[in-house]
């Protein structure tokens, strides 16, 4: 059975660049099943959903249903659920989390501060603490967005979870389903595509050291997409993966084609030129698509160190 991900996977279309973008992320445990779009076709209040869609709106924050890795009967809709935020800028990484028994009380997060990396209102709103356990392993199984996320995923999912992977947890939508399994990891908020169970331990060991696993990653999500192809560059030319080392500290030109400036925390800088592409020849850019499609890919083209005048 040809799907999106085995068409995509087998012309080797190549994944840097293309992680979903949000310097924040919110995510609510809703048990049960997701539809296509989960925060108002699921069993999660459909008028609450909206709300939260507007509140979000222009803040970086991006939301997010969870659950726990297997069966999705909701036999028990007033249940605690478990909520996280996490912050993915380089320097001010960190995850937060949280229990409630009313969603509602999301409503009461200032998400504009959510997405500048200031965590009170999580505190103030659903008593939120620092997270002390796990890094997050997310792996998209909304087979409702694509049957990929589905056929791939959820045996990823379940895979971690019986293996010991407290982290693990089915989620919403992370973009990209040609690119199934696709996982994302927080608090720094690498998303991962076409891995394996053996590839995502790694990865959380990685985070747990604070460095980042290149191989088989899409991208930062707190930077856009030309920002998310420079820096993983970076990282694979300076032989550099501690995650709070590189920051993208400025972006100039537009579509096509780009000039990126990467910093390092020591002082260095890096020039990056990445240029949009097309993906030939056209193929499924998911399973539900009635068109064949070219989706853009980030090319990059040249990475050059700069001196300190230049820098400056």
């Amino acid at each position: 059975m040809s799907t999106c991900a085995t068409v995509s996977r087998d012309l080797d279309e190549p994944i840097s660049g293309t992680a979903a973008t949000a310097t924040t992320w919110l995510l609510l445990e809703q048990p049960g099943p997701w539809g296509a779009k989960a925060l108002t076709s699921s069993h999660l209040d459909p008028a609450l959903g909206r709300a939260l869609e507007t509140a979000a709106v222009n803040t970086g924050v991006r939301i997010a249903l969870i659950r726990r890795p297997g069966r999705h009967a909701d036999l028990a809709p007033s249940r605690v659920r478990q909520v996280y935020v996490a912050h993915t800028v380089p320097g001010n990484a960190w995850l937060h989390s949280a229990t409630t028994t009313d969603p509602r009380q999301l409503l009461g997060l200032d998400f504009a501060a959510l997405g500048a990396g200031d965590p009170h209102s999580f505190g103030s709103a659903l008593g939120g603490r620092a997270h002390t356990g796990d890094p997050l392993a997310l792996v998209c199984t909304n087979g409702k967005r694509d049957r990929c996320c589905a056929l791939l995923g959820r045996p990823l999912a379940v895979e971690l979870a019986a293996s010991g992977v407290e982290g693990a947890w089915e989620v919403t939508h992370l973009g990209g389903h040609r690119f199934s399994p696709t996982v994302l990891v927080l608090p720094y908020g690498y998303a991962y595509g076409r891995v394996g169970a053996h590839t995502v331990k790694e990865i959380l060991q990685g985070v747990q050291e604070g460095r980042v696993v290149v191989e088989g990653c899409r991208g930062g999500s707190a930077w856009e997409r030309p920002g998310q192809a420079a820096e993983l560059a970076v990282r694979t030319a300076a032989r550099e993966y501690a995650a709070d080392a590189l920051s993208v500290v400025r972006t100039d030109g537009g579509a096509p084609r780009w000039e990126v400036t990467v910093a390092h925390t020591d002082g260095r800088h890096w020039r990056v030129i990445v240029a949009q592409g097309a993906s030939l020849p056209p193929r499924p850019e998911s399973c539900g698509a009635s068109v064949l499609g070219a989706p853009a890919r980030m090319d990059v083209v040249a990475v050059r160190e700069l001196t300190a005048a230049l820098a400056g």
